[in-house]
């Protein structure tokens, strides 16, 4: 890979890829295809490593050189500088303290994903099936392990874990053909000449399982006082095809059916060329901002989050950190930054030979501490559990993150990519973790303006979200895959 780029050029160095669709994106017989990628892992700036800390230090709004002087220790130089990285790491902890406290947040929520059907064909993703397997007249094996829920199995999930106390439900899921915003969408899209080449839509009937309408799964899952956070703008998208809708009307919709904010993942990397690498099927950087900002007009808080560690090079994390800054600038929208290092071992771009790890642990600890000091218009930023496990996740509390993410009771989108850090905290699990690393343990809701401090001498420390009194798990999986309720009198 080459080694130099100036700042005017770290964009595109070199022959980014080759033509890839997404047919060969899913499919393993294309093992033998591989990226050729040289996107510079050091490019140069016109800033140096210790003018870019000093304005770190001092506080000040840093440029796009700053930032990749300080994710990088230095471009004058390969590698990662331990002592130089400490420095970073120091001051964005300071920054975290100053601009939040010492207080270390989670939510007791579940995660619900309705489906894993669809045929965009992201490199990076191991969570989707062919959405083809689905279909009611689909050719061979249809043990594919991936799942199709109902309204109905929405409901029942949701209700159960609402029961044990849990204040949000998290819902994720695949861009499943059968999926419309409402009935007056499908309508819509079946009065295409080829709904299928045209807009991606085939009707439930042609599937052994209808998912239902996203309002009809908002609906299901709005149960009780329970936070929604769900649609992301790749499905706003997905629900929008077809019509010349704005993401305004999208998510006003999705709001009156209970929708309460948007989690702004498929953010993936924001730099278009980068995308057309790991997800050349997704919505465009442009066209993802415009689907944040539609949802914050229609008066939802949002997230945002960015995927690293696969073919980016640190230029483009920083220029992902200036987007998100920018759009934060516009909205204010913005409730909470999640970075989400990529989770490689059973992805296509490990398999193909396109990656061969993931970030490294200085790499993690770099991008949390950066993304404090980038993000001067954002306070929260989180340490995934699930993407880094706990003992990880807790160094990076000291890095200048300051959540702790959520109780998940039911994780599949990076455990089906590899992750092996579990699909389950409970609150009592979090209290003695963060009282370990001296913190203070809090719970709060999804938008953080309601919060509840923990102590770790309290016999009881929140909501019982862990296995029934007879040991049975709150979910499991039926015959079909499905992650539903296992229903077990209490003693």
């Amino acid at each position: 890979m080459s080694e130099t780029a100036d700042i005017g050029s770290f964009l595109h160095a070199g022959t980014l890829y080759t033509a890839m669709n997404a047919d060969e994106a899913v499919s393993d017989e294309t093992s033998e295809h591989t990226l050729d990628l040289e996107f510079s892992m050091h490019p140069t700036t016109n800033q140096s490593f210790e003018n870019a800390l000093a304005a770190a230090r001092a506080g000040d709004r840093l440029s796009v050189a700053d930032g990749i002087e300080l994710i990088t220790t230095g471009t004058n130089s390969p590698g990662i500088d331990t002592a130089r990285k400490e420095k970073v790491l120091e001051i964005a902890d300071r920054r975290r303290a100053e601009r939040v406290g010492d207080a270390v947040t989670f939510v007791a929520n579940l995660n619900n994903n309705v489906t894993t059907a669809c045929n965009t064909g992201c490199l990076f993703c191991n969570f989707k099936d062919s959405a083809h397997q689905f279909e009611s007249n689909a050719d061979g094996d249809r043990d594919h392990g991936g799942f199709t829920k109902t309204p109905g199995i929405s409901q029942a999930t949701v209700a159960a874990a609402v029961d044990r106390g849990i204040s949000e439900v998290t819902s994720v899921s695949g861009l499943h053909p059968a999926f419309a915003l409402n009935a007056e969408h499908r309508e819509i899209l079946a009065e295409y000449d080829n709904p299928t080449q045209e807009v991606n839509y085939k009707s439930p009937g042609q599937y052994t399982t209808d998912p239902g309408t996203y309002v009809e799964q908002l609906r299901a899952m709005s149960v009780g006082n329970v936070h929604l956070h769900s649609i992301t703008p790749e499905e706003a998208h997905h629900a929008r095809r077809g019509t010349d809708w704005s993401y305004e009307q999208i998510y006003t919709e999705l709001r009156k059916a209970g929708l309460d904010s948007a989690p702004g993942t498929a953010a993936e990397i924001l730099v278009d060329e980068v995308r057309e690498v790991i997800c050349p099927g997704k919505m465009s950087s442009t066209e993802w901002e415009a689907a944040i900002e539609g949802a914050v007009n229609a008066g939802l808080d949002v997230t945002a989050t960015i995927m690293y560690g696969h073919v980016e090079n640190a230029a483009h994390r920083i220029t992902h950190l200036k987007r998100v800054r920018d759009l934060q600038d516009r909205t204010g929208g913005i409730t909470e930054f999640v970075p989400l290092s990529f989770v490689h071992q059973n992805t296509p771009l490990y398999k193909r030979g396109v990656v061969s790890g993931g970030a490294s642990d200085a790499e993690d600890e770099l991008m949390i501490a950066v993304s404090r000091l980038f993000l001067d218009n954002i306070d929260n930023i989180q340490s995934s559990w699930v993407k880094f496990g706990d003992e990880k996740a807790l160094k990076l509390l000291n890095c200048g993150a300051n959540d702790f993410m959520g109780t998940i009771l039911s994780e599949e989108i990076t455990t089906r990519a590899g992750g092996t850090h579990g699909e389950f905290r409970s609150v009592a699990d979090y209290v003695e973790l963060i009282s370990a690393i001296g913190r203070t343990p809090v719970e709060r809701s999804t938008d953080y303006t309601r919060r509840h401090e923990l102590s770790l001498d309290a016999e009881v420390h929140g909501p019982i979200l862990g296995p029934q009194a007879d040991g049975t798990p709150l979910l499991g999986a039926d015959d079909n895959g499905l992650t539903t309720p296992n229903i077990v009198a209490d003693d």
